[in-house]
């Protein structure tokens, strides 16, 4: 049964054309992952199948009572509420039926016998539907999915506003999963997730009955789930059937056999145009090449894919640090509440460290303190001499009016304006990207135009904070050969082990350092 049917979709941004004519179907139980390079227009997709969006052209249909769940990363939580409270709203619907089965028997006092009958058949019905969905271990339901996700561990009865931007997308996620809907939907679900969630989340959407539609650049965990692979290039949608590695396997044997065929007609075409130029003012041979011409008239060209920009990302490294980074003498970080043990730390220049553990362990509050950007709880901070930091913030969060040329030129204003765009070309952004707005870029695309930043200032000592969210696969694999070439220091949050493995020479766990329980 077909759960969504897109006919003939087109959309763009002023001049920007993203997506042209593109149809697509999803089945009952398809296990779809929605891939492309930043910028193709995935999210745009999602936003205009879940009607955030309003196509130019097209048509949307979904399956008559079709329930669709979406994770949207930037929902927001109301105040006040706990963790319990935000994980129970999932099965609300149950919640109000069993309100209603309550004011039935209220009525049934006042009833006569044939009205009586009729209320007794409807709390049966309503009954059924409460004991078909588990009503009664809602509870046990909702501890099992916090408990995979690791909700569990920050506690239940934790208010929403207390948590890290990464918990909150746990959250968010894990009603989802309560919510079990005929499809999901999830956009980069594993952008906020540590590595065991990932691994549980892996294994979860594996036994999933129902369809979910995926887009994740990571390909591992792309590989383990789906089993359809639908391709956004060039503002079309292609389908292929196997996971991410059959994908790449067939897509690169159709672009080889493309450019075969491509070689071999513009030869056909030379050698036609070539005996029409020489033929054409003959008499005796006027006939043969004004039917070489109407064949080349006929002929319907090939077109090959345009070649997308690869990313350049080469750290400008500054002067030579002293031997010390920071080292920290008795640290304790956080806000109201301790997120650490004292810590004794310690870098040196020429370290790469990479800070892994789950979310809320105060990663990224560490990485605050050590900066000064906020006061620790207690304990100090001693920085070295001769730094030249270069930082990269996981979550940006102001409104961005400014192009990408303004972005970087406000950042860099002795550039000429030929060289802001060489930089931002350099990081694998087009034309139509560098003259748009930031805000109206994809996440991947604001993500380069922020490496822009950071790889034109002069550096020896590199903080990044999950660098990777939202990087498509090319951006990524350039970003981790830099920070290998990159001879100062490094030090990184990330829960991608297959990126972060290949930089660090030491990996720090702040599991051994938090205060919680884990």
């Amino acid at each position: 049964m077909s759960i969504l049917t897109v006919t003939n979709l087109s959309h763009g941004y002023g001049d920007r054309e993203i997506l042209k004519d593109v149809s697509f179907r999803l089945l009952n139980g398809e296990h779809v992952g929605l891939i492309g390079a930043n910028g193709e227009g995935k999210s745009s997709f999602m936003n205009i199948i879940t009607g955030k969006l309003e196509p130019e052209e097209g048509n949307i249909e979904w399956a008559k009572r079709v329930r669709v769940g979406y994770l949207d990363q930037h929902a927001v939580l109301e105040k006040g509420m706990t963790i319990r409270d935000v994980l129970r709203g999932a099965f609300q619907y149950l919640f109000d039926m069993e309100q209603e089965i309550q004011d039935i028997y209220m009525k049934m006092g006042e009833s006569s016998e044939d009205e009586l009958s009729v209320l007794l058949e409807e709390v049966g019905i309503l009954q059924d539907i409460l004991d078909h969905n588990d009503f009664y271990i809602i509870d046990a339901k909702v501890e099992d999915i916090a408990k995979g996700l690791g909700l569990i561990d920050i506690g239940l009865d934790t208010c929403v506003e207390d948590l890290s931007g990464g918990q909150r997308t746990k959250i968010l996620l894990a009603k989802l999963l309560l919510q079990k809907p005929d499809i999901l939907l999830l956009d980069e679900p594993t952008n906020y997730l540590d590595e065991e969630h990932i691994v549980w989340l892996k294994k979860y959407l594996q036994e999933y009955e129902n369809a979910f539609l995926l887009i994740s650049h990571d390909i591992p965990f792309l590989n383990s789930v789906v089993n359809l692979i639908y391709h956004i290039e060039d503002k079309e949608l292609t389908r292929y059937v196997g996971n991410y590695d059959d994908f790449q396997r067939i897509y690169e044997a159709k672009k080889q056999q493309l450019e075969a065929a491509y070689k071999k007609q513009q030869q056909e075409i030379a050698e036609l145009e070539d005996f029409v130029a020489r033929n054409k003012a003959r008499v005796a041979t006027r006939n043969m090449a004004m039917s070489r011409q109407k064949k080349l008239d006929k002929m319907d060209l090939i077109e090959l894919s345009r070649e997308k920009p690869k990313p350049e990302f080469n750290f400008k490294e500054g002067k030579t640090a002293g031997r010390l980074i920071f080292e920290t003498k008795d640290l304790v970080t956080g806000y109201d509440e301790p997120l650490s043990k004292p810590l004794n730390l310690r870098m040196e220049r020429g370290q790469k460290i990479a800070l892994v553990g789950a979310n809320g362990l105060g990663k990224t509050t560490l990485l605050k303190s050590i900066l000064g950007i906020i006061p620790p709880l207690s304990g100090e901070v001693e920085l070295g001499d001769n730094l030249q930091i270069g930082y990269y913030e996981q979550e940006i969060m102001d409104k961005n009016n400014n192009t990408c040329i303004e972005e970087i030129w406000n950042e860099f204003p002795g550039l000429s304006q030929f060289e802001v765009r060489s930089a931002l070309a350099k990081c694998g952004l087009t034309t139509q990207h560098i003259e748009s707005k930031f805000m109206v870029l994809s996440g991947g695309e604001q993500a380069k135009v922020r490496l822009c930043k950071l790889i034109n200032r002069e550096t020896n000592i590199l903080i990044l904070d999950e660098p990777t969210n939202h990087l498509d696969v090319d951006a990524k694999k350039e970003l981790k050969r830099a920070l290998k070439a990159y001879k100062g220091g490094v030090l990184i949050i990330s829960h991608e082990p297959e990126f972060y493995n290949d930089v660090a020479t030491e990996i720090w766990n702040c599991e051994n350092w938090t205060t919680k329980i884990f």
